[in-house]
């Protein structure tokens, strides 16, 4: 049974790289909406597996944009929204998949003034057991007008690709991707600048599911300095792209945003301990980026209890020798998805520092 306003044309465009083991059941999932105005595209980034097949195997059902080079998560992204129609957009991950009231629920909660909608994804494993959620029940989105946050320190709190709706207006916007900085991240940039054209709307609701697995980009589990590294400078793209794009609506953003920013600050932490040879801003020392880390931690949008926790884990960081900062480092982010490992590391804070 269809809602009433199946009038509003929705677009899922659903992003695959050498995922065959996964995909067919995004597209189940897309196709399987309890809303009828629905078209299903998905875009292979030139697969080497044999997601070609799996691909083919829907038929009409879906429209399929076969990319032949590769592109990266950007290019994925504006193929995909060149060959949809949708007045609300929403890009799914290949690894990933919706429930069947995604889509109905989102519209029913859509706004003339909405520019992205948000919300909760389980945490499943490769057999879509639920681990946990994303992001956490504690962590509050911020929704509204959540251009002051973007304009402070350059990022406010959302969620990944596969939890997000976007208005086809604002994405119009933004869009195309730029391709080279965010060959990976993509959902990145639009998370950023999207919220500079309208409202950005919270659902407490999961209304789908995160894979966790060994392949993920955003993982790098084993690479810790890597995975710092490629953060630390993707929110450097981010906010070169904000400053240009909020000059466009007539604003400003400071260009030291990122120092305001506890995630942003936490990753070039981690770089920076990790392997200060590659680490991308010479001039950073710890105790200044865990004094920066821990001012910025009190401004959060989180229980008193929680700023504190962080403002320690960050202080900790700056001042413990330099194997036991790194212990704390991997600790956190390593496990950063899972709350248990943050519980242990609350107790371990409270140990080495009391």
């Amino acid at each position: 049974m269809h809602s009433t306003q199946d009038h509003i044309p929705v677009s899922i465009i659903i992003a695959n790289y050498n995922y065959a083991q996964f995909v067919s059941r995004a597209i189940d999932s897309a196709l399987a909406q309890n809303y009828g105005n629905v078209e299903v595209i998905v875009v292979d980034d030139a697969s080497t597996d044999h997601s070609a097949e799996v691909i083919a195997s829907y038929g009409p059902r879906i429209k399929p944009c076969m990319k032949k080079a590769n592109g990266g998560h950007g290019a994925a992204f504006n193929t995909g929204f060149a060959a949809s129609r949708g007045a609300i957009v929403l890009f799914l991950d290949a690894d990933d998949y919706l429930y069947p009231n995604a889509v109905s629920e989102i519209v029913a909660q859509w706004d003339d003034d909405t520019a992205q909608m948000q919300f909760r994804l389980h945490i499943v494993d490769q057999c879509e057991h639920v681990n946990d959620v994303f992001p956490p029940p504690e962590v509050p989105f911020d929704s509204g007008d959540v251009t002051p946050q973007l304009l402070r320190r350059a990022r406010y709190q959302t969620t990944v690709t596969s939890g997000l709706a976007f208005a086809r207006s604002a994405l119009e916007s933004v869009m195309p991707v730029p391709e080279h900085e965010f060959r990976q991240g993509a959902d990145g940039y639009l998370v950023t600048l999207i919220p500079l054209y309208g409202k950005v709307k919270s659902i407490e609701t999961c209304l789908g599911a995160y894979r966790m697995h060994g392949n993920n980009h955003s993982i790098f589990a084993e690479k810790l300095g890597q995975r710092a590294r490629w953060r630390v400078e993707h929110d450097f793209h981010r906010l070169q792209a904000l400053s240009h794009q909020a000059e466009e609506v007539g604003l400003e953003v400071p260009q030291d945003a990122n120092l305001r920013d506890p995630t942003h600050i936490e990753e070039r932490l981690a770089s920076l301990c990790v392997d200060r040879q590659r680490h991308p801003v010479a001039e950073d020392s710890r105790l200044s980026l865990a004094a920066a880390g821990a001012a910025a931690s009190m401004e959060m949008n989180v229980s008193l209890r929680r700023r504190a926790m962080l403002a320690a884990w960050f202080l900790s960081v700056g001042i413990l020798p330099q194997r036991m900062a790194q212990a704390v480092l991997s600790w956190k982010l390593v496990a950063s998805s899972r709350p248990a490992f943050l519980a242990r590391l609350s107790r371990t804070i409270r140990y080495v520092t009391g």
